[in-house]
């Protein structure tokens, strides 16, 4: 049995205070500022070349820290980074298993990295097999399961050496639907038990199940909360209009239905309470102009273009 961290009163997992990167002539990170709190996923939204790779290989120490301050389960970055990577397990976007080797021969192979052998080493392998529902698998040979097994395999290498904080980049690549749902199943319970996992994504409907989501755009952090606060923000109704003159559409809302709108691409977008009931005289008034009107609630996509003035690519 895993025992649960403790979380009432903990300090932050994570601590970022203006941190800035750079490569070269651009910079990557633009001052960012980030509290993840012990025990909660929390999730780095955000488009390619908006930072958040960047801020991840921050967080695992791949690359040094140039400016600003990074603790992680209470380690500074700067100063020990050997003690933060005995604190964090890491999933990678490209796999790191070795596919001519078993699943036990794989979990090893870490092992040892961490100096686990012995008993011990057989103990807490058999914890995380059961823990991840491999423990039939462990047998197997890594090029013959499945992506979802191939990714389990891997939060087990993460978890081995007992990690307070789980890193994870782009965890639902190449996996299929019902591999996901096991995905983040293995995740809400690792939070469950008081292990922070701290994920990248430029998925939405990823982002959506983290219990925080800080949403990046050109090396800076635009907005953070929870994916229902975020929403919240920008009220209960959105009706989204498709015209191939979107620029006039804006002006006929505006002057002659006063309403204010946020032009993206060929896509005009007006935000109210009172959305449902007025389509009827948007769609009147705008006739042929509009090739399609649409309403609903508002997502994180909506909250991007809120904040950015333009799509998430």
């Amino acid at each position: 049995m895993i025992i649960p961290f403790p979380r009432k009163d903990s300090p932050p997992a994570i601590v970022c205070s203006g941190v800035r990167h750079r490569y070269g002539d651009r910079e990557a990170l633009c001052g960012v500022d980030l509290k993840v709190s012990e025990g909660e996923i929390f999730a780095l939204l955000g488009p390619n070349g908006s930072g958040k790779t960047t801020l991840f290989r921050l967080l695992s120490t791949l690359v040094p820290l140039q400016q600003g301050h990074i603790e992680v389960a209470g380690v500074d970055v700067a100063r020990d980074q050997l003690g933060v990577r005995r604190k964090i397990g890491i999933v990678f976007q490209s796999p790191s298993l070795d596919k001519k080797l078993t699943v036990d021969e794989n979990i090893a192979c870490q092992a040892a990295l961490y100096g686990l052998s012995g008993a011990a080493m057989k103990s807490r392998r058999d914890q995380v097999l059961e823990r991840l529902k491999l423990t039939d698998r462990r047998g197997d040979f890594c090029e013959t399961l499945s992506g979802g097994l191939r990714r389990r395999v891997e939060l087990a290498k993460g978890m081995l050496h007992r990690p307070r904080v789980m890193l994870l980049d782009e965890p639902s690549t190449g996996l299929d639907p019902s591999a996901r749902i096991d995905l983040w199943q293995s995740l809400r319970e690792m939070a469950d038990e008081g292990i922070t996992v701290v994920l990248t994504t430029h998925l939405l409907e990823e982002a959506d199940k983290a219990d925080r989501v800080a949403i990046l755009a050109d090396g800076r952090v635009i907005v953070e909360g929870t994916p229902d606060s975020l929403r919240a923000e920008l009220g209960e109704g959105l009706i989204t209009i498709t015209s191939s003159d979107p620029t006039g559409v804006a002006t006929i809302l505006r002057d002659e239905l006063g309403l204010e709108s946020q032009q993206v691409a060929r896509q005009i977008r007006v935000r109210s309470p009172q959305a449902p009931t007025l389509v009827p005289s948007i769609a009147e008034r705008l006739g042929d102009k509009a090739q399609s009107i649409s309403v609903g609630r508002p997502g994180l996509e909506d909250v991007f273009i809120a904040k950015t003035g333009h799509e998430f690519d």
